[in-house]
């Protein structure tokens, strides 16, 4: 059982000034690489799992960004830990099943 949710923002600093979609692409392929549960949302996104796994998955997006050419990355993240009674993204949405 999974026991935490991380939701990530990733603003990173663009070579040139360039569009930030391909490289938040890329963070999200990150993501759904990792094989763990996950939900976009417009302002960022979420990942289910074993909290030391997601934050590995923060850090690999780091590292993307910078690999790609930005000089820095600005990564918000909210975290939600329940080692106890487990973390569920489904749990916490049960009464909004169409995002409403």
């Amino acid at each position: 059982m999974a026991n935490a949710l991380v939701s990530i923002q990733i603003l990173p600093s663009t070579p040139g000034g360039a569009s930030v979609l391909p490289f938040v692409d890329r963070a999200i392929d990150i993501i759904k690489d990792s094989g763990v549960p996950y939900r976009v949302a417009p302002l960022e996104t979420t990942m289910e799992g074993e909290l030391s796994e997601l934050l590995n998955i923060v850090q690999l997006m780091n590292e993307a960004m910078t690999e790609m050419g930005c000089a820095s990355v600005i990564s918000q993240i909210k975290i939600y830990y329940n080692p106890e009674n487990g973390a569920s993204m489904g749990r916490l949405l049960e009464k909004y099943p169409d995002g409403q």
